[in-house]
């Protein structure tokens, strides 16, 4: 058998491949296994979820690799091969996101004009705060990963397949999903705690504002809020949930044909007023990291090769539903070969539409359209795809992005504190220009 498996114009090492493929699945197991770990932290705690663990562990092998034996040691090449797997695994998060959309669309269509409306601060918030202190502090193309949403999964995915993960972009939303992930929920529930004793918005607003698209920050910004009306608690946080349902669902294709676009023009019309003059945080690769890339670069994907790791983290998926959250494989089974089969089916429209639309977009439609609830058996779909828990299909997601990011880890180090603060104050955007939109339709509701 060849040592060599062509993609694309890229060469795959065997041994890489496989060497990947183990990693991630033991990886993910165990960080199932190993559960959530809450960690008190004062007013707040921050909780270590699954995902988390995965990551971690992964850059940890990609930071210890010259120390460690044969089969543990990631080569710059298998790094970047992990963040190629990356960019084509999110694609099953972004079927299963489809699929929870089909179902909720009849749901939407009841939610009130300000609800919805709202949603254009998630937008466009993150960019007007975050986009011009990113370049004061010398920020370059990082600004736009970081600064066109709040940098949940969906955020990844988009970046992924629009810049891939290798790209200045890719790190950027890296950092803001790693910013906002272990410090966001106590962030944000400070500041929405805060905005609300000042009593200028109402209640019901901020509950809107708090739908920031990830549900540890909601839930974190809600309590802070209820805290500050007891009376209309029931209200904030049903309020809260259905913006949150629309930012996860709907904002999602909003962020992709309206945030990104205005990240990027953002950041051509700002860098010269804002940047150009300013010392640029150096991340750029040195001469030693420019030599290691001759020989270690990010691989191009052929379709049978992203087959194979759309199965693989199928798998992955499967067993850690089984170990994190009690569902046997077999139950899980059938929901995780409709997920693949929307990916597939997505993928190739992609291809034989000459890339007119962006991947994630044709997955989206094809899941969305599996459980629409005017399809022929969409309630069976979503009954099926239902067994395979939303966090099971994060883990495998984050371990390879930590395969991945020790090679970043120079550039992370030369960003510093600058991307922690612009990350957070991405996320304060989005909560403050939700709420400012939602106050002039609230009393309407």
């Amino acid at each position: 058998m060849s040592t060599e498996m062509r993609s694309g114009k890229s060469g795959l090492e065997m041994g890489s491949v496989l060497q990947i493929f183990a990693l991630a699945l033991v990886i993910a197991a165990l960080s199932e296994w190993l559960g959530p770990l809450p960690i008190a932290l004062g007013v707040g705690k921050v909780v270590l979820l699954p995902m988390i663990w995965a990551l971690l562990i992964g850059l940890v092998l990609g930071l210890l690799r010259k120390r460690l034996p044969a089969p543990l040691k990631l080569s710059l090449q298998s790094q970047h091969l992990a963040a190629a797997i990356l960019s084509c695994a999110l694609f099953l998060f972004i079927a299963k996101l489809g699929l929870l959309v089909g179902g909720s669309l009849p749901k939407l269509a009841e939610v009130g004009a300000g609800l919805v409306l709202q949603e254009l601060g998630n937008l466009v918030g993150c960019i007007l705060l975050g986009m011009p202190l990113a370049l004061l502090l010398g920020i370059k193309r990082e600004a736009v990963g970081a600064t066109f949403s709040i940098g949940r999964e969906p955020g990844l995915a988009i970046i992924g397949e629009r810049f891939g993960m290798d790209s200045p972009e890719g790190r950027g939303v890296l950092a803001e999903y790693i910013t906002g992930t272990l410090i966001g929920a106590i962030f944000i529930s400070l500041l929405a705690g805060f905005v609300s004793s000042l009593n200028i918005f109402h209640p019901l607003a901020l509950g809107m504002g708090a739908g920031v698209g990830s549900g540890s920050m909601t839930a974190a910004a809600v309590g802070a809020i209820a805290a500050q009306h007891p009376d209309m608690a029931d209200q904030i946080a049903t309020f809260a949930a259905a913006a949150n349902l629309i930012a996860t669902t709907v904002g999602t294709y909003l962020t992709l044909f309206i945030s990104l676009p205005l990240a990027v023009q953002a950041y051509r019309l700002l860098e010269p007023l804002l940047g150009r003059k300013r010392q640029a945080v150096l991340v750029e690769k040195t001469a030693a990291e420019e030599e290691a890339e001759e020989v270690a670069h990010a691989p191009s994907l052929s379709l049978a090769m992203r087959l194979l790791c759309w199965v693989w983290v199928g798998v992955m998926v499967l067993i850690g539903n089984r170990i994190g959250h009690g569902v046997p494989v077999l139950d899980a089974l059938p929901g995780v070969l409709i997920m693949i089969v929307a990916v597939l089916i997505g993928d190739l429209i992609y291809i034989g539409t000459r890339r007119i639309l962006p991947a994630v977009c044709w997955i989206s439609f094809i899941a969305m359209a599996m459980t629409f609830p005017h399809t022929p058996y969409a309630a069976e779909v979503a009954a099926l795809t239902g067994k395979v828990n939303f966090l099971a299909m994060i883990t495998p997601m984050l371990t390879f992005a930590g395969l991945s990011l020790a090679k970043d880890i120079p550039a992370f180090r030369r960003l510093g504190w600058r991307i922690v603060v612009v990350s957070l104050m991405a996320n304060a955007g989005v909560f403050l220009a939700a709420t400012v939109i939602a106050q002039f339709f609230v009393h309407t509701l």
